[in-house]
């Protein structure tokens, strides 16, 4: 590994992290995959090792044709400056910290038999290294490490979503039951007789549905972690996406220039001090306050842009360093343009739209993720759906409602969780397969009289409610504790 330039500490955390990225997507996959196979195991449409077998395959497929944007948009609720120098001891920290309270959290609600949310725990891991990191920090005020508006974002997604399960899990019964009046539909199953043909084809389908767009949304967590780990150590071949062709690239440095020149128009003079310029506009990430000198920093990182795009037609063509440097110049300029766009903090001067593109363009060339980071995913989330599925399903199956789940009940409440979190996974935002197809079936137990055990509900819902502030503890505290673990033990800096 010397000639990657990894020391031998460094690869040691590096596998780590990997393996640790892996485990979260195995929990998540007999945590909240399980979710996807308790209806048509509890309606004898499939037998459970099937039933497992056929969910993690679609896990699998839903992975490998993810199109990456909920991936990035959870490493964007990260502190700016620990995503910039994801390398550093901190870095490896904020990494560690993230992934292993979200997995203690995860294992903790499994065992009990809760179908927690994955997304939850995750996000308020996040949450918990971003107030600690600008607890530390000495030029951060309290909350600063936290990107409050993207967290926003996906706190409203993870918020509605029970409620769009419930809702419309229970409405889509009570039209079931007006227009289809085939009274098996809304029958419990007879002892392990299967359903007739056409309802478990139906059953079938939606668990397929459901499982894929698990596969597409809930897997991308992982791999987003996994691409921040090797953008950290191995910047060489994962800073930036090698296989962008000379065409894109000569139109990103067509856009910068074009840019530059507005600049120029404007009277903005590039800062001559680029730390400077990047802290300035780290800044305006963590607060999401623009600043005099934001204008004059974002000339500066785009004049940095352009002088490495000079006569390049191929970005292998870089030296590694380089490389590393084109990176966060491109992500610190690309995120600053999308802040002022979206916080209306751009000039009137500038035209937004042309902006909004030429951010889509830089973009491509740090938000991508390779088909082995996909495959690895995809098969920790398939076998872990395939090993550890009926502590969750025997919840969601029996415990949720008094009466034993209908065939119209469980198509019902996937359909929904199939709907809600491909709608989810198309906008970018994660949502919690857990939350959607729970709540679903409560909804139709509720809408069809069949009566709720609100025992089950009430932990449920206590864990929901706690998964948050107690992750946001468990990632604060273990991102302090690897702080002093990486520096002092390991003496990584």
């Amino acid at each position: 590994m010397a000639q990657l330039g990894i020391e031998t500490p460094t690869l040691i955390l590096l596998i780590l992290a990997l393996l640790m990225a892996l485990s979260f997507e195995f929990v998540n996959g007999f945590h909240d995959t399980a979710n996807a196979v308790a209806t048509v195991i509890y309606t004898k449409s499939l037998k459970p090792t099937p039933a497992v077998v056929w969910s993690g395959t679609w896990n699998l497929i839903g992975v490998l044709t993810s199109t990456g944007a909920v991936a990035f948009g959870i490493v964007a609720l990260l502190p700016v400056e620990l995503v910039l120098n994801v390398g550093s001891g901190a870095g490896f920290a904020m990494v560690f910290s993230l992934l292993l309270s979200a997995i203690i959290w995860n294992l903790g609600t499994w065992y009990l038999g809760l179908p927690a949310s994955s997304s939850h725990t995750l996000i308020g891991s996040v949450v918990g290294v971003g107030l600690m990191n600008s607890l530390i920090s000495p030029d951060s005020a309290f909350g600063d490490g936290v990107n409050w508006t993207k967290l926003a974002d996906t706190g409203k997604a993870l918020l509605i979503s029970p409620l769009v399960g419930f809702f419309l899990a229970g409405g889509l019964l009570l039209l079931a039951k007006l227009v289809l009046r085939n009274p098996a539909l809304y029958a419990a199953p007879d002892g392990d007789k299967p359903p007739p043909i056409w309802i478990r084809a139906l059953l079938i389908f939606t668990c397929t549905g459901v499982s894929f767009a698990h596969g597409s949304n809930d897997g991308q967590k992982g791999m987003g972690l996994i691409m921040l780990i090797l953008v950290g150590v191995v910047p060489a071949a994962y800073a930036l996406n090698l296989n962008a062709s000379s065409e894109s690239l000569q139109k990103i440095s067509a856009a910068a220039q074009s840019f530059e020149q507005v600049l120029t128009a404007q009277g903005v003079v590039a800062s001559a001090n680029e730390a400077q310029s990047a802290k300035d506009l780290t800044n305006l990430l963590s607060t999401g306050k623009a600043s005099p000198q934001t204008m004059a920093s974002l000339a500066d990182e785009n004049h940095h842009i352009l002088t490495h795009f000079d006569g390049l037609d191929a970005l292998s063509k870089l030296a590694p360093d380089d490389r590393r440097d084109l990176r966060k110049e491109t992500y610190l300029v690309a995120e600053s343009i999308g802040k002022l766009i979206k916080t209306k903090q751009l000039p009137a001067a500038y035209d937004a739209a042309a902006l909004g593109k030429y951010q889509k363009d830089l973009k491509s060339l740090t938000t991508f993720i390779p088909v082995w980071v996909k495959v690895a995913v995809a098969l920790a989330l398939g076998l872990g759906t395939m090993i550890g599925w009926k502590r969750i399903v025997v919840t969601v199956g029996e415990k949720i409602g008094k009466a034993h789940l209908t065939y119209a009940q469980g198509a019902s409440a996937e359909i929904v969780a199939f709907a809600t979190i491909e709608a989810a996974d198309i906008l970018g935002l994660p949502v919690s397969t857990t939350h959607v197809l729970s709540s679903g079936i409560a909804g139709t137990m509720a809408a069809n009289g069949s009566g709720l055990q609100k025992e089950t509900l009430r932990n449920i819902l206590l864990a929901w409610v706690l998964t948050l502030p107690a992750c946001v503890l468990l990632g604060a505290a273990l991102f302090g504790a690897g702080l002093l673990f990486v520096f002092r033990v390991l003496g990584v800096h």
